[in-house]
């Protein structure tokens, strides 16, 4: 389902701590529904190219095994460093919730 999915057709804020939410698009969203309970979990996604390429590895491993993802929030960027200070991957770690099932 989210093989294709690209962060840049995800809808983002900035909240007024300075992290950013991501919102999946086309997804009802909580207030059109009746009560429900959501699980978050945390992610970590690598990418030698950029921090939107981790953000979307991510997301798109999530989506293989995971069903309703709901909302994805950039909790932090990092990078990993060579020996000589040298980018050798960015790092995205996510707080990705979905909907919790019995």
């Amino acid at each position: 389902m989210f093989e294709d999915l690209r962060l840049s057709a995800l809808i983002s804020a900035t909240l007024p701590s300075g992290r950013s939410t991501c919102v999946l698009p086309n997804i009802e969203r909580e207030d059109d529904m009746a009560e429900s309970v959501y699980k978050v979990i945390e992610l970590i996604g690598t990418s030698q190219e950029s921090w939107e390429k981790a953000a979307g590895a991510a997301l798109e491993r999530a989506g293989k095994s995971l069903r309703d993802l709901r909302v994805a929030e950039i909790v932090k960027l990092d990078l990993q460093l060579d020996a000589k200070g040298k980018v050798e991957a960015y790092r995205a770690k996510l707080n990705v919730s979905f909907k919790f099932e019995d």
